[in-house]
């Protein structure tokens, strides 16, 4: 088995355990940085040619109302990636190769089932839970549709996930971020032809979309198949570990569950939001694929503080722990803040590129006033999270999350804004709640997960 360690693919991979933190953060999540960008492209690419090439902007609201609903759906299936991904760091770390290589195949197998299962629940429900959400009837029928198309893609969604969350466990950032750049350009071209020669408005985006995640699906597990080394996917090994099934359900459920009831608060926020009328819907829909950005590039910082946290504590190295979450404190706050001032000083602009509506980019700017300036507390928050997840807790941050955060938004909405129903009142739910919650995990680490890695010193 050493012999089959050392033919791993070094070149893709990172030994988080040795050698200066920074540099090697930086070179993890610098191509994770890319790869969320190219997703966000995905979602980009839908919203402006429906918006500047589609009738209306009714066929712009549906497309960008069902985030929502959509997360609400998937996340806590996508949470069960993030236990495989620190379980196969740990075992990484920790060089326990048949321990890694059963968790591999585990998940990949649980990314199979729950792909088909999850894609089969939301193309039925689609339009009632739309319903449910208050989704306007001048939109409903363009955001059923869209939904449904989009979860006939689940099962390739899911495969991808999870292929990538293994790649990312060894440190292998770059080939995912390749893959996601070839389908992005896939997903841009089929938008433009089938909205503007086929006129095929919401159906084309979805098309488009599920195409492109075929082609991340496709050429990730190939990437796999092909591999010589530690994460080679052998198809006869395709099963559950019973085993490395209770280490990602333990860490990866409640982080499912964390990502599913926050969805929970955003879809009765995007129920206020539709309150206000399709052109509001439109402008925060705008808003918040241009915030993307922002967000996607600090939870760069996350996944790198969990991943360098997995394998370190694996390796039994709590000092290297420590200092991992400092340096990516340090980098989200930067990154937060950098991106989210210079990108509100042009957000008109850019909120232009999607939809040319001067009422639309107003409704849109209102948000980015509130949200911005803040959001590096929002990456604080993750960042946090991702610690306690890679040193092994799992419900504790659950909890505080939940409470600090999604419970919090819910008790807003009935009593702040019930009193004074504005789209800025709304907004504000959101910079509270993350510097509560960022806080509130603060605490927690000082009083539970130090005595933890001083456990681990001892130990060593």
């Amino acid at each position: 088995m050493l012999r089959f360690w050392n033919r791993r693919s070094k070149k893709h991979e990172i030994d988080m355990t040795e050698g200066p933190l920074l540099p090697k953060i930086l070179s993890f999540s610098g191509p994770l940085v890319l790869t969320g960008i190219m997703q966000l492209l995905y979602n980009a690419a839908d919203v402006i040619v429906v918006g500047n090439y589609a009738d209306g902007h009714e066929p712009l609201a549906a497309v960008s109302s069902t985030g929502s609903l959509i997360n609400l759906l998937v996340n806590i299936f996508m949470g069960l990636s993030v236990g495989a991904s620190v379980v196969i760091a740990r075992r990484y770390g920790a060089r326990d190769v048949p321990g890694m290589r059963k968790a591999e195949h585990t998940a990949m197998t649980v990314a199979l089932l729950t792909g088909f299962g999850v894609g089969l629940f939301g193309f039925l429900m689609a339009r009632p839970l739309l319903e449910m959400m208050g989704s306007p009837a001048d939109v409903i029928d363009g955001a059923t549709l869209y939904v449904k198309i989009y979860f006939l893609g689940m099962p390739a969604n899911m495969l991808y996930t999870f292929g990538a969350a293994v790649l990312r466990a060894v440190g292998d950032t770059k080939r995912p971020m390749f893959y996601l750049m070839i389908a992005g350009l896939v997903n841009v071209l089929l938008n433009l032809v089938l909205v503007i020669v086929f006129h095929m408005d919401v159906a084309g985006v979805a098309i488009a979309t599920v195409a492109s995640q075929v082609i991340s699906m496709i050429l990730v597990l190939t990437c796999l198949l092909r591999t010589r080394g530690v994460i080679q996917l052998v198809i006869s090994e395709c099963r559950i570990d019973r085993k490395s099934l209770r280490e990602i359900i333990r860490i990866g459920l409640p982080a499912g569950l964390q990502g599913s009831l926050f969805s929970i608060s955003n879809v009765l926020i995007q129920s206020s939001v539709n309150s206000f009328g399709s052109v509001v819907m439109a402008g925060n829909g705008v808003a918040c694929n241009i915030e993307g950005f922002v967000y996607t590039a600090m939870n760069a910082q996350h996944q790198a503080d969990m991943t360098f946290a997995s394998q370190n504590y694996g390796a039994g190295k709590p000092d290297r722990v420590r200092k991992t979450l400092w340096c990516c404190l340090g980098a989200v706050t930067v990154t937060g803040l950098a991106m989210g001032l210079v990108i509100r000083l042009f957000g008109a602009p850019l909120m232009g590129l999607y939809n040319s509506d001067p009422d639309v980019i107003s409704a849109g700017l209102v948000r980015m006033d509130v949200i911005l300036p803040t959001y590096f507390l929002c990456g604080l928050m993750d960042v946090m999270v991702g610690q306690l997840r890679g040193i092994g807790y799992s419900i504790m941050p659950m909890i505080v999350s939940l409470t600090g955060a999604c419970l919090f938004r819910i008790v807003w909405i009935l009593t702040v804004f019930a009193a004074n129903p504005t789209p800025t009142i709304l907004y504000l739910s959101y910079p509270i709640s993350w510097f509560v919650t960022f806080a509130a995990h603060g605490a927690c680490y000082l009083l539970s997960a130090r005595k933890r890695l001083n456990t681990l010193r001892a130990a060593d």
